[in-house]
This record gives structure tokens, sequence and C-alpha cells, in this order.
């Protein structure tokens, strides 16, 4: 694995009237997939925005596949593919016509991946986009991209407006694609649940600032919901970030769980729970706002 990021980004600022994205750090290594989940207007498009050098940064330094952006994005692009929910593909163009229209602009176009990929989306190179169904607009884009062999792939909510049953099926096909390949992704959503089964690393975004960034094994290891009953009404560990009542019993919410912790409680714990990942980005984003006074 090259000692290169594939993204890098440090200290970037960008503002506008009512929104402004601050201090934005991510790093990505080659081959890892990382999940950047925000609510609705955090920051996630802007970021992908500043990253693909369609935004020019105010303060900071962008670097994609080790170009500096936007000065090299020529450089950058041409090993880099993006997926958006909000692409369209030529209405009265069929996908065939798409195939060969992206294949003459990219020399990395693998026509025979392509074709496998046809077959495992389940489509057709004589449709006509016009008559294809949000999924397979969306499977289209992700072919187009896929073919390319991109070193890095960008995706931003591709399974926004989809239902659950077609959600579910794009994604299982996706992972099935990526097992046996090890380029870098950028997968973009406020869904936890699509970002949890697909990433490695997961950064949450909130109000134009990254509140958190890890792995996703650590975040799942690090958080806990615990119940004690305690007559306490205040707790000094660190550790607690939120403590919600209910009689004599107190759920705690955990971040840097730990047995040693249990020891330095001082109250016998009723139940120790895991969280799922949505539970962690609440907990995150809440306690983020609750520490800048938002």
């Amino acid at each position: 694995m090259s000692a290169t990021p594939a993204i890098a980004m440090h200290g970037v600022r960008k503002a506008f009237r009512f929104f402004t994205l601050e201090d934005v750090s991510l790093e990505l290594e080659q081959g890892q997939i990382m999940g950047l989940v925000g609510p609705n207007g955090a920051g996630k498009s802007t970021t992908i925005r500043l990253l693909m050098g369609l935004l020019a940064a105010e303060a900071g330094e962008i670097r994609l596949l080790g170009h500096n952006m936007p000065e090299e994005q020529a450089a950058a692009k041409a090993q880099v593919a993006f997926v958006s929910d909000d692409m369209r593909l030529f209405q009265h163009a069929t996908l065939g016509w798409h195939l060969g229209w992206v294949s003459s602009m990219f020399p990395g176009w693998d026509a025979a991946y392509a074709a496998q990929l046809l077959k495992r989306f389940g489509l057709n190179a004589e449709q006509p986009v016009k008559g294809l169904s949000t999924g397979e607009h969306i499977k289209a884009a992700l072919l187009l991209a896929l073919a390319r062999r991109p070193r890095l792939l960008v995706l931003d909510e591709p399974t926004s407006g989809l239902d659950p049953v077609a959600r579910h099926e794009l994604l299982t096909e996706f992972m099935d694609v990526l097992r046996d390949d090890s380029r870098s992704i950028l997968f973009s959503s406020h869904n936890t649940v699509d970002v949890e089964r697909i990433s490695d690393r997961i950064s949450f975004i909130d109000r134009g600032r990254v509140v958190a960034s890890s792995d996703k094994e650590d975040f799942l290891e690090r958080w806990r919901r615990v119940q004690v009953r305690s007559d306490r009404t205040a707790w000094d560990l660190p550790e607690i970030v939120h403590c919600e009542r209910d009689g004599a019993l107190a759920t705690l919410t955990i971040d840097g769980f730990s047995d040693d912790f249990l020891t330095r409680l001082g109250a016998p714990a009723q139940t120790v729970q895991r969280m799922s990942l949505e539970e962690i980005f609440v907990a995150t984003v809440m306690h983020s706002r609750e520490a800048r006074g938002l």
C-alpha cells in the first residue's frame, strides 16, 4: 500500500453567507473505505465539492491522490470517479451509448469488466436511460464509474431516494463488486446503516465541523450504554457524555468504555449494552453541540 493517502484534508475552511465549513481535517489511506456521515446540511456535499476542486478553499490544504487541489485537479481527476444521487445521464440515449462515450474518454476503461457489471446489475446496454428506474439509474452511474477502474471512488449520497429493498439490493451488489478490489472509496451519507455495512473508517460531520473520525470497530468498541441504580445526580468520570434518569435508575452514555470504567463507577451496573452506529452518531453530534454551546 502506498504511503500517500488517497485523501488528505487539513484545516480546510470555506465560508458562505449562512454556512461555514470550518477546520475540516480528513485522511483516507489507499485501499480503505471511509463513510462520511452527517445530517442533511451538515457540510458533506460542500466537503466533496472542495475535494473535487469544484470549490476553492479559503484556508487549509487539500491533496487528492497526492495532487494539490484545485491546482492539479486535471491530473487527480483522471484517476477519480464521482457518483452522486443527482447525477443525470442523457435521457434519450441508451446505456450502451453512454458506455461508448465514457470509454472513449478514459484509457483505463475495462470493457470486459463493464460487461460483467451489466450482467451483475441486471442492466441491458440497449436500454434507453429514460426507461430506467431510480435504482437502475444509480446502478448505471456506478457501472460507468467502476469500469474506469479508478484509484478513488467518491460517492455522494448514492442511495438517497431509494426504497429500503432497492437500497439493500444495490449495497449488496456494490459490496460484492468491491470485495476483491483495493480501490479507495469516500462514501457520503446520512444513513448510518448503509455506512456501517460498507465502511472501514467513519467520520461524523455536523454544522460544518468534523466532530469525530475513527475506525468503525473503534467506534463500536468504545461506546456503551450502562444502566446503574444510584441516587447520584452528578458524575465526574470523563467517559460519561450523557446521563438520563428514571427515578433511581440512571442510564449513562459512555465514550471510552472499559472494565476499569465499571470499577471506577462506584455503583453496580444493572446492564451494559452495545450501541448501534446510529446511536453513536446521534450521541456524538449532541455532545459536540453541547460542548460548542449550540
